[in-house]
């Protein structure tokens, strides 16, 4: 009986006690808090959300031109760097124009026919096509040129503790960490909401960010609008193992069992008393 008496005073409690250390509080769950004070104001946004171009990268080189089309025909030749086809033809207004995929060099050029090589490296789009329409205008090769320049291969790498691991394809040039989380399935409830990882290459170095999704900072973080080729990694929460483990499986069980023990116990103790 004293052996019973001491399972429902000691080790009852401190087995159950262990079971919900494994539980997670709702304030490790939340995102943004303290929003509601920081942004009843509006706040401007501080960070740069355009991306940058990288060398390896592919982007998109549209050249147009109104007072004379036919001197387009000489961007149409074959170029060896790379090429992901063409289309030349006549939009509704009747202007030729030229679209082609080029990739940027390791040293941060992209080379166009007729143009040669243009320093593109960890410009925006626009700037980028600012830098070939002034090479155009300087090589005399049109007079009034618009060049358009996208990035066509940018996306991110999510891995870890989300619903949905993958690659995701950006589609904009303004990406919060907050859109591609979305398209992964959002974080599941074992994902540690103030460990986010992000690992961002610029200028041949490597550089990690840590995110915390549960504070209003997040937002002034300059991690916080994703860059092509970003890696993110979001770490599990230590209880996933334990919930998962055989040991927490036994020791479920075992409370189970102790409970209707002490139930029993305590009956026991009341009839007998009485």
């Amino acid at each position: 009986m004293k052996r019973a008496l001491l399972l429902t005073k000691f080790v009852l409690p401190m087995m159950i006690g262990m079971l919900f250390t494994s539980c997670v509080s709702q304030k490790k769950l939340v995102y943004f808090q303290g929003s509601d004070q920081l942004y009843a104001q509006a706040q401007n946004i501080a960070q740069q959300y355009e991306m940058r171009i990288k060398p390896a990268d592919q982007i998109l080189v549209k050249v147009t031109c109104q007072s004379e089309p036919e001197l387009l025909r000489v961007f149409a030749q074959d170029v060896t760097m790379g090429q992901l086809g063409n289309v030349n033809s006549y939009n509704t207004s009747g202007t030729l124009s030229n679209v082609y995929g080029y990739t940027i060099t390791n040293q941060g050029y992209v080379i166009l026919p007729a143009v040669g090589k243009v320093y593109v490296n960890n410009m925006t789009c626009d700037e980028a096509a600012a830098a070939i329409e002034a090479q155009v205008k300087a090589q005399d090769l049109l007079v009034d040129p618009e060049v358009t320049v996208r990035l066509l291969n940018a996306r991110v790498t999510v891995v870890g503790a989300v619903k949905s691991p993958r690659t995701v394809n950006l589609t904009s040039e303004r990406n919060t960490i907050i859109d591609v989380l979305a398209q992964c399935g959002d974080l599941d409830a074992s994902s540690l909401r103030r460990n986010i990882k992000l690992f961002r290459e610029t200028n041949g170095v490597r550089q990690m960010y840590v995110l915390d999704l549960t504070d209003v900072n997040v937002f002034t973080s300059p991690a916080f609008y994703v860059q092509q080729n970003d890696m993110i990694y979001i770490e599990p929460n230590k209880s996933l193992g334990v919930k998962s483990s055989a040991f927490y499986t036994f020791l479920s069980a075992g409370a189970s069992i102790l409970g209707l023990i002490s139930s029993i116990v305590a009956l026991a103790l009341s009839i007998k008393k009485s």
